[in-house]
């Protein structure tokens, strides 16, 4: 009874462990990077409401280097979003007071996914952001999208600034079918 109890549990821990090897396999990494300028404003206070370009997502491709398909997307979740000021050099982001960004794709409702409702004084040239838990595959299996960031400054800026946007997808999907 003792042998059979012993297999049993063995079997089970596979199984389990197995299961969790299998889900790593299913699992992989998107990121997209954009730019947009925010136009030097003597406005304090007042929400700035810019669009990024569209950005090819390559999500075709991007699953089929991953061995799966578009249909065998299983969830898509933003991880990790940040901004960065590029241009001009040596300047930071302590003009931004807060900050909010969207998602944008054909046939689709704008969605919210990251924030900073409170910019802190200290930030620097980068800034990472909150972002929703929200389920984003509708988005990222277009062919392109595009980002709305709703900025309010705290200080004037006298010149253009450049922002990066990066964006990190973790992608859950079945692997062919699996």
């Amino acid at each position: 009874m003792k042998p059979l109890f012993y297999i049993s549990t063995l079997a089970v821990a596979i199984f389990f462990g197995g299961c969790k090897k299998l889900d790593k396999l299913t699992e992989f990494n998107m990121d997209y990077h954009s730019s947009i300028v925010l136009p030097a404003s003597n406005t304090i206070g007042l929400p700035l409401d810019l669009t990024s370009p569209e950005t090819t997502t390559n999500s075709q491709s991007t699953f089929a280097n991953n061995n799966t398909q578009t249909d065998k997307i299983q969830e898509v979740h933003l991880t990790k979003m940040t901004i960065t000021v590029t241009s001009p050099s040596g300047v930071d982001l302590t003009f931004l007071k807060s900050v909010e960004l969207y998602i944008k794709a054909d046939g689709l409702s704008e969605k919210e996914i990251a924030w900073d409702n409170n910019v802190s004084d200290n930030v620097g040239s980068t800034l990472s952001l909150n972002v929703t838990g929200d389920d984003l595959k509708d988005f990222i299996k277009k062919d392109k999208i595009s980002v709305r960031i709703k900025a309010v400054t705290d200080e004037e800026t006298y010149s253009d600034y450049t922002i990066d946007i990066y964006s990190l997808f973790k992608v859950n999907a079945k692997i062919l079918g699996i």
